[in-house]
């Protein structure tokens, strides 16, 4: 689908990979509240922590294709409705598909990477995205407060949301940009070192010591693999290399080569410490491929901010609609390879420094982009 219609989620370009876009299924999307019941809180308290989450899923054949998300902008208080192609509260399809648990930035909300949730549910998935509380636009708190619920929340959906009627059992994976990127590589194993529960900005009362590597529980039983764009954490000391290699699953990184938000080298180190798979978008920033495409709205100065919202989803050199294109193609390769057993597509996440017909683009159609492996 072509962008015709402004704030458009879903759209692409004819010189985009074979994997990008919508695929077989139609899709549907409803909105449901999952609430950890006993959660540790920032003061120490324990207290229910309600999450709002959107779940796209393939829908029943003949699904007429089409719907909008009424969100906010990066300002937190401007409204805007952005479209797609889901459908919102379809009949699912009759089967069951692997689980894939998107988490947003900070801050950020759950409609922030809805162009990959809807074309991952095209291809056969079930996408859940969460609003990760006190790290919304609308109710930014603390880095703190992130650093520590983030892997919390992450883990509780991915054992809530296990038993869903249209998730295949023991089939599942985090997708996480920034400090969700963050917050899936503890869930996948990888313990801070020693001392960040006393980092600056850290929560009080020691809470982050249970995501050390020497207190880190195992990896939810279901988690398959992890896909991190822009990672937020090495660039800033967050994990030694001991503590990467406790990923014991298969890692994509995707990452902008000039990011200096989490820092290339430190993304760089993820994936090789890791034994991971880096893709990475030549001369792209923090947002590389993660984020929708800028809406409308937010062309204009926010005196809130100081500057324009537009700035939170695009990159100065990279077209937020290639780069998304781009992202699906490879998070579709990625999950299908580690979910699907689908073997065929190693050789569309092949090391190149060149990309062409074998990685799934056209003839000069992959200008810009890398990938390295260390698997």
């Amino acid at each position: 689908m072509t962008q015709t219609a402004p704030n458009r989620i879903d759209g692409t370009r004819p010189d985009s990979p074979c994997l990008s876009g919508h695929g077989t299924w139609p899709v549907g999307v409803q909105t449901l509240t999952l609430t950890d019941p006993a959660r540790v809180d920032l003061d120490g308290e324990t207290r229910p922590r309600p999450l709002t989450v959107e779940l796209w899923y393939p829908a029943a054949p003949g699904t007429a294709p089409g719907g909008s998300y009424d969100t906010l902008l990066r300002d937190g208080e401007t409204p805007v409705t952005v479209h797609g192609s889901a459908a919102r509260d379809a009949d699912p399809a009759q089967a069951r598909w692997p689980l894939v648990l998107i988490s947003h930035g900070y801050p950020g909300n759950r409609f922030l990477m809805s162009h990959l949730a809807e074309a991952l549910a095209s291809r056969g998935y079930l996408v859940a995205a969460a609003d990760h509380p006190l790290s919304t636009y609308q109710d930014q708190g603390p880095f703190g407060a992130t650093l520590y619920h983030r892997p919390l929340d992450q883990r509780f959906l991915l054992g809530a949301l296990a038993g869903h009627p249209l998730a295949l059992p023991d089939t599942a994976a985090v997708i996480g940009y920034s400090m969700g990127g963050y917050g899936a590589l503890v869930t996948a194993g990888a313990g801070l070192v020693d001392g960040m529960e006393a980092h600056e900005q850290a929560p009080a009362g020691g809470l982050l010591a249970v995501h050390l590597a020497r207190n880190l529980p195992l990896p939810p039983a279901n988690l398959r693999a992890v896909i991190a764009f822009g990672p937020w954490g090495n660039g800033h000391g967050v994990w030694s290399p001991e503590g990467l290699s406790g990923i014991a699953l298969p890692l994509l990184v995707i990452a902008g080569s000039v990011d200096t938000v989490s820092v290339y080298e430190g993304m760089r180190g993820i994936a090789r410490d890791a034994g991971g798979t880096l893709q990475t978008f030549v001369n792209a920033g923090h947002n590389a491929g993660a984020p929708i495409p800028a809406p409308a709205e937010s062309h204009a100065h926010s005196e809130k901010l100081g500057w324009a919202p537009f700035l939170h989803y695009a990159d100065p050199v990279w077209d937020s609609v290639r780069m998304n294109a781009i992202a699906q193609h490879f998070a579709a390769a990625f999950l299908d390879r580690h979910l699907k057993g689908e073997t065929a597509r190693d050789a569309l996440l092949a090391p190149v420094t060149a990309l062409g017909a074998e990685a799934g683009f056209g003839d000069g159609m992959a200008a810009g982009l890398t990938v390295e492996s260390w698997a």
